[in-house]
Formats: structure tokens, C-alpha cells, sequence
């Protein structure tokens, strides 16, 4: 029998749980006694499921991070051209970050007629989150020295339990580079260890993303059961908000780029990468779609294999333009919900750790769940809002790795043109006539 693909089954759970939920939010209307104990398994198999999600951030975050850093090689890949690449890559993540700061601020789906949308989302504000919330607010620029400090924690293992994950992306990322840096004989072994490390949580993930199904008919179906469908209205307007920042990345942003930096026509950008784009879109997987990414850009826009084979395999690891637009206005969308005031030092935060995150995590599944959850537990929130977020996942995912992957060609492009190519598409080349 054919199994359905996991986001079929996750749409197929909202339906239910919509279906589901609206029932027992009219028959708890009519003072039904049964809603309120129905609500209440929905509640724990829900808090199971997040559970699952919180248990394997520490060990999948470091594990992820170390192994990215050591795939970049010790030798010629941080070369020149890693370099012009690398610095492609933060700045232009850090834009998207930047646009999607902006329009969420500017749109505040977490703010719903004024008022925090909590009661809407059916976000449960414990007395812990409260006490959290208290020492947040009122912080100002001031407090950006504590996050410099949080980079580097006095205890790692301490870190790790308080949930202070930028001090543990900061160690990974130099454990990463300083392993690659000692005797061969043991750089080998660390290099295994931290592989079977990754590949272990690898397998873990995927096991708890097998009951997101369940997962997720619990928590919506106990939402709406709450609720009613108050619930769409903050989840349309943060659809709506991402939808657009990811646009203007990828409609503005990068053309400006390409026009004015890699002095190139932004009309044959995107012609000659319609096909890995819309192949992105569908498959909602950047790595599935490099082989057809690096044909486009040697077939249609003339960028050389020795650029494409260094430039796209990295962008499809650690270059997450869309991703980390997402994983910043998500973060904030919940951090409003539950009434948090956002200062700057707050959203400084926020920043630098979606830029880290979405290299750290990138190519593991459901990346931008364990991400937002590292953010929201780095400002001091419970991570219960992330499963409503599948709601609208599915389809904020297939655009986000349409960006992604544009990002990837228009960063090879860059260098493609900063090494003196004349991108010449194959076809437009002079055939030759071997003697």
C-alpha cells in the first residue's frame, strides 16, 4: 500500500482536527461536560509531542553544527573563493533577516486589536513565562552586551541546561573549526564521532516527526476546541507577512544585487533558474534540487562547473536566505502573541541567532522547527506555539526553498563574475570541431 508523503498528513490532520475541534467547541458552548476531558488528552498527547521536539535540540544542535563546520574543509575551501562566497552567503541571509524584522513589526500578526493574540492561539501563560516575561521587558540597547557575553557562557554544560543555545552555537561553531585543526590521526576519529553523533539524532528526528500527524491534530483540534476558529486571523496575517518579506528578498533585494554588484541583468537570472526554482517549490528541498540548480546555471546563465560545483553544494548547506526570514519573524509572531515587548536588545538576539541557526541546522528535517524553538527558548519562552505554525508550514516552506535556491545561483553568479567570467549560457557558445 502506498504510504502519503508526511505533509499530506499533516494537512490531513489540520482538516481533522479543524472538523474535530469545531465540534467540541460547540458542544462545550452547550455545557458538555465530555469537551473539557477530551481537551485534556489533546493536551497531553500535544505537550508529549513537544516534548519530543525540545528533547533533541541540544545534542541535534551541536551535532549539526560541529559536522557543518567540518564539511568545509580545512584546506582550499575557505580559499579566496570561500571566502567571497561564505561572505555572500551571511550577508545576504542577514538581509532577509533584516526584511522579514521589518515587516513583522511593521504588520504585528501577533498583535490582534491591539491586544496580544495568546487567548486567540490558545497560548496557556504559566506563572514561569510570566516571571520570564518580567525580566524581558523594560530591557534596553544597553543589554546588548549581555548577548556578547552569552556567547561565550562560563559553563557549557550550564549553558546547555538553562537554554542559553547562542552560547552553545558559539562553542559548536569553534569546536567545529579548531577540530579540523589538530593531529590527523585524531582529527579522524573526532570527525567519525561527531558524524555518528549527527547521524544518531538524524534517526531520532525522524522518529518524532512520524507522530507530527498526531502531534498536530492534538494541538489544533485542542485550539479550536478552546477557541473557536479565532485562531486563523493571527495565522492569516503571519502568513501574509512572510509571504510578503520573502518577495521582496527575492524581488528586490537580490535583483538589486545582481544588477549592481555582479553587473548582471536580473531578467536572465531568473529565466535561466525557472526550472530549479519551480522544482524547488515543488519539492520543498534544496538538496533534492541542487543537480538541476547547477544545470540551469551553467546551461542558461554560463557560469562555469568550476564555480557551480564549489558555490551551489556549499549555498545548499549552510545558505538559508528564506529560512532564516522565516525563523525571525516566526520568533517574534509568538513573542508578540504572548505580549512580550520587544526592545531592541531582544530582537538583536533574535537576529543573531536565526542567522546562526539557519546555517547551523539547515540540512536537517523540519530545520526551522528546531530553530525557532532554539530562539524562543534563548528569549525565555515555552516553544508550545510551534506546532500551530504547521498550519501554514507546508506552503510557507515550498517558498522559502524557492529563495533559498535563488539565493544559492545569484551567489554564483557573484563570484562567478568576481573571478573575471564572462557567463557565456552554453548554448550561446561557438561550437567546436575537435581535429
Amino acid at each position: 500500500m502506498m504510504r502519503l508523503a508526511l505533509h499530506w498528513q499533516i494537512l490531513i490532520a489540520i482538516a481533522a482536527a479543524a472538523v474535530v475541534g469545531a465540534g467540541l467547541n460547540i458542544s462545550q458552548q452547550n455545557g458538555s461536560a465530555m469537551s473539557g476531558q477530551v481537551q485534556t488528552i489533546f493536551a497531553f498527547v500535544g505537550t508529549l509531542f513537544l516534548n519530543g521536539l525540545k528533547m533533541i535540540i541540544v545534542p541535534l544542535i551541536v551535532a549539526s553544527i560541529i559536522n557543518g563546520v567540518a564539511s568545509m574543509g580545512s584546506g582550499g575551501s575557505l580559499g579566496r573563493m570561500g571566502g567571497k562566497t561564505l561572505g555572500f552567503y551571511f550577508a545576504s541571509s542577514l538581509m532577509a533577516i533584516l526584511t522579514g524584522l521589518l515587516l513583522v513589526n511593521l504588520l504585528t500578526p501577533g498583535i490582534i486589536d491591539g491586544e496580544p493574540a495568546k487567548d486567540q492561539l490558545n497560548l496557556v501563560t504559566s506563572a514561569e513565562v510570566e516571571q520570564q516575561l518580567a525580566k524581558i521587558e523594560g530591557r534596553g540597547t544597553g543589554d546588548i552586551a549581555a548577548v556578547f557575553h552569552r556567547m561565550l557562557p562560563p559553563n557549557i554544560v550550564q549553558a546547555a541546561a538553562d537554554g542559553q543555545m547562542l552560547g552553545l552555537i558559539c562553542f559548536s561553531l569553534m569546536f567545529g573549526y579548531f577540530m579540523l585543526r589538530i593531529a590527523k590521526q585524531y582529527r579522524d576519529t573526532m570527525v567519525n564521532f561527531w558524524q555518528g553523533v549527527f547521524d544518531t539524532m538524524m534517526g531520532i528526528t525522524m522518529f518524532i516527526m512520524k507522530f507530527t500527524p498526531i502531534g498536530v491534530f492534538a494541538l489544533v483540534a485542542n485550539t479550536i476546541a478552546a477557541t473557536g476558529f479565532a485562531a486563523f486571523k493571527p495565522l492569516l496575517i503571519f502568513f501574509i507577512t512572510v509571504t510578503l518579506a520573502l518577495g521582496i528578498h527575492m524581488f528586490i533585494t537580490m535583483p538589486l544585487i545582481l544588477k549592481y554588484v555582479a553587473k548582471i541583468n536580473p531578467i536572465i537570472q531568473f529565466r535561466g533558474m525557472a526550472p530549479a526554482m519551480l522544482t524547488a517549490f515543488s519539492t520543498a528541498s534544496s538538496s533534492g534540487t541542487l543537480p538541476i540548480t547547477m544545470e540551469c546555471m551553467e546551461q542558461n546563465v554560463g557560469v562555469s562547473k568550476r564555480t557551480t560545483s564549489f558555490v551551489l553544494p556549499l549555498g545548499a548547506t549552510v545558505n538559508m536566505d528564506g529560512t532564516a526570514l522565516y525563523e525571525c519573524v516566526a520568533a517574534i509572531f509568538i513573542a508578540q502573541a504572548y505580549g512580550l515587548e520587544l526592545t531592541f536588545a531582544t530582537q538583536f538576539s533574535i537576529v543573531v541567532i536565526a542567522l546562526l541557526t539557519s546555517i547551523g541546522v539547515a540540512g536537517i528535517p523540519a530545520a526551522s522547527l528546531v530553530a525557532i524553538s532554539v530562539i524562543l527558548t534563548s528569549i525565555g519562552l515555552p516553544p508550545d506555539g510551534i506546532a500551530l505554525l504547521l498550519v501554514t508550514d507546508r506552503v510557507l516552506d515550498m517558498a522559502r526553498t524557492a529563495v533559498n535556491v535563488f539565493s544559492d545561483s545569484c551567489c554564483a553568479t557573484f563570484v562567478a563574475r568576481s573571478e573575471g567570467e564572462t557567463l557565456t549560457p552554453i548554448a550561446d557558445k561557438p561550437e567546436t570541431v575537435n581535429a
